[in-house]
């Protein structure tokens, strides 16, 4: 059997699970497949795959093991007491922090597993269509023998490098920026409320504060690995006193500002070390530091 259409055996099958299921199978791939709950499968089955009756029947069904399961502790769980046997790999799909996917690796390693880490950085519909992107991190060699089945998954596939704990930081950095992003939508979109401002109003200014987000991303990062962090643009004394009146306000109406308030903290260390007059980017490396 071609490498296009080795069997695959996915672990776990929740809804991202049964999305990568899905582009295996789509892709023609054999695919067994299980999950705790067994109806999970059903429709899986229904499309051609083989549902397992233990994890350690999928496990043995096929020479490339995807794990897609809700945390490590999951993972430690179902596959720890599997007999992987040799010549099998194991890419893990499931989210974790960089250094439980280094322990993952490890204990591959110590079993004789081949191992990828991976990251799946855009939602369930994208998945083995061209706008699904996985990145993956681990063995080079590893991932290429693997890289023909796991293009079934679509779109761009982006190796990151040897340590396996790469792909994991990753998503960990763009999941902070992500969920602080949806932190300030809905904090704003109840600020606007409480004053009497309805959500479809707001939206399209909204939208215009969303907008200069990529730019200024890009030239935060490029500043901050230049180390040089100008006030041209605004400055952090600024932002000092910008921030003051959004806690106010939301103090005003009874709003939580936990969020809000932490920011201010940080504005604040960094104009007690002496940074007031630099960019907004100085914040980051500010960050980075011990706090006094």
């Amino acid at each position: 059997m071609s490498e296009r259409v080795a069997p695959v055996s996915v672990i776990g099958l929740g809804p991202m699970g049964r999305a990568v299921a899905g582009a295996f199978l789509d892709a023609g791939h054999p695919t067994t497949v299980w999950n705790r709950t067994a109806s999970r499968a059903e429709p899986l089955v229904a499309h051609g795959a083989t549902a397992a009756a233990t994890a350690a029947d999928a496990v043995a069904d096929g020479p490339l093991v995807v794990a897609c399961l809700l945390d490590d502790d999951a993972v430690h769980a179902v596959l720890d007491p599997v007999p992987f046997g040799s010549e099998k790999t194991l890419v893990n799909l499931t989210s974790a922090a960089p250094e439980q996917a280094r322990r993952r690796a490890a204990w591959a390693r110590g079993r004789g597993i081949a191992y990828l880490d991976g990251a799946i950085m855009t939602p369930t519909p994208s998945i083995g269509r061209p706008s699904a992107l996985v990145l993956y991190s681990g063995p080079e060699e590893t991932y290429r023998a693997q890289g023909p089945a796991l293009a079934s998954l679509g779109g761009t596939a982006t190796y990151l490098g040897e340590d396996p704990g790469r792909a994991a930081a990753f998503d960990v950095a763009l999941l902070d920026i992500f969920w602080n992003s949806v932190g300030g939508l809905v904090h704003g979109l109840a600020l606007a409320r409480a004053e009497g401002i309805s959500g479809g109003e707001l939206a399209p200014y909204a939208e215009s504060i969303f907008g200069l987000l990529p730019e200024m991303m890009t030239r935060f990062a490029r500043q901050l690995d230049d180390g040089v962090h100008p006030g041209e643009r605004s400055t952090i004394a600024s932002a000092s006193a910008g921030i003051e009146h959004i806690i106010a306000t939301a103090e005003t109406r009874g709003i939580d500002t936990g969020v809000l308030t932490a920011s201010r903290s940080l504005i604040r260390r960094a104009e007690a070390a002496g940074h007031g007059a630099d960019g907004l980017s100085r914040l980051a490396s500010v960050l980075a530091e011990p706090a006094a």
